[in-house]
């Protein structure tokens, strides 16, 4: 079945339908990560977006239950140029066609991504649509164009838990997992190798505007004991859970939308150690004070490099975010420490005075590379100097 993928400036790629069939619009964006696509399709900092996958071929691998970042796909869209129709892969329990037919998000093959991802680097992200009905392309552009924009979206109501709860009381979904040789294997077959956990040393509370399942893995395998709560809970619901520090997700949409949260984030701050990524990073930024805006077309990939400006130190990073923080807006008690060496956007903050840190990349990946994972170590050592 045909398909027709239509940007907003009239922009237009025919292709092959997969997944899915029917009309779906969102923010038009891509994602340079060569692998990962399970992961991407499940972040919940991509709601409201349909993404382009650069690699080539997108699907040899398959799904399983196992890579999963959140209980469903959040994407509008999937764009690719190539779908591999037979997996290769002894974990993979389902196609990445049948995995997007069950949750009804509609995917477009055959488009030259190389053209899509030059011509938003040019003109910047907008708004499209993937159709596999004969609409046409006026039609289909003008549904891109009345459709919402990105900016001045909230999009954390629609992904952030609505109860609190808290992960993995059990010890078993936070398991690191690995691929051992035959005589590692304790567990005797193909499923692999789990690792024991750490004793729990520090109890947090998790701001849930988006989380994914693999910080949460994260925190646990670093001693965390989490208590996951709704993005609206109040300073002082979190205050009287005592907890001994306060973690800020990633979450998708417009942080300068989230009014109702920057007054309790920002009620937050000296009171408890508070490590923020992502989303969490914004918002904290608009806790100080501070301003967000659009990026042209976004930071989405595997291959972000950061500097740390205290150190000297380059980590090749995770990201998916398309807003940053004006450092002109930060207030002097608040100290830039890391910036993107692409376009020196400001990738990192502390506090001066509060023990509160945040960073506008993906420690824990997923997909990535793992050059910034110690900051979960270094979130442990903020709570124990402040005990």
């Amino acid at each position: 079945m045909k398909a027709l993928l239509a940007l907003e400036d009239g922009r237009y790629f025919e292709g092959e339908s997969f997944g899915a069939t029917g009309m779906r619009t969102g923010e038009i964006c891509f994602n340079t990560s060569m692998s990962g696509y399970q992961e991407v399709l499940t972040d919940p900092s991509y709601r409201g977006q349909i993404v382009a996958m650069t690699y080539p071929m997108i699907g040899n691998y398959g799904v399983n239950a196992l890579d999963t970042e959140s209980h469903e796909p959040h994407v509008r869209g999937f764009v690719i140029e190539e779908l591999c129709e037979v997996p290769s892969n002894w974990r993979s329990t389902q196609t990445l066609d049948a995995y997007l037919k069950e949750h009804g998000i509609p995917g477009i093959q055959g488009v030259d991504t190389r053209a899509l991802t030059k011509h938003l680097r040019n003109r910047g992200a907008m708004r499209a649509v993937i159709t596999s009905a004969d609409a046409g392309v006026d039609a289909a552009v003008k549904a891109a164009t009345d459709s919402p924009p990105m900016s001045g979206s909230d999009y954390v109501q629609e992904v952030s838990t609505q109860t609190a709860y808290t992960w993995d009381p059990e010890g078993q979904a936070s398991r690191e997992w690995d691929i051992p040789s035959p005589s590692q294997n304790r567990e005797g077959g193909p499923q692999g190798a789990f690792h024991e956990l750490p004793e729990t040393r520090h109890r947090i509370v998790a701001y849930d505007f988006g989380i994914k399942r693999n910080i949460l893995r994260n925190l646990r395998q670093h001693g965390f004991h989490v208590e996951v709560v709704p993005a609206a809970t109040t300073a002082q619901q979190v205050l009287a859970m005592n907890p001994d520090g306060i973690f800020l997700s990633n979450g998708p949409g417009d942080p300068a939308a989230l009014g109702y949260i920057h007054e309790e984030i920002k009620a937050l701050i000296g009171t408890k150690p508070i490590f923020a990524i992502c989303l969490g990073h914004q918002i904290l930024g608009h806790a100080y004070g501070g301003r967000t805006f659009k990026l042209k077309f976004g930071h989405r990939g595997g291959n972000q490099p950061v500097k740390d400006l205290r150190s000297g130190r380059v980590s090749i990073t995770s990201q998916n975010h398309g807003f940053a923080i004006d450092p002109a807006s930060l207030p002097s008690n608040v100290e830039v420490t890391h910036i993107n060496l692409n376009d020196g956007t400001v990738e990192g903050m502390r506090h001066r005075e509060a023990p509160v840190m945040s960073v506008q990349y993906h420690p824990e990946a997923a997909p990535g590379p793992n050059d910034a994972k110690y900051f979960f170590a270094e979130f442990a050592k903020m709570i124990n100097e402040g005990r």
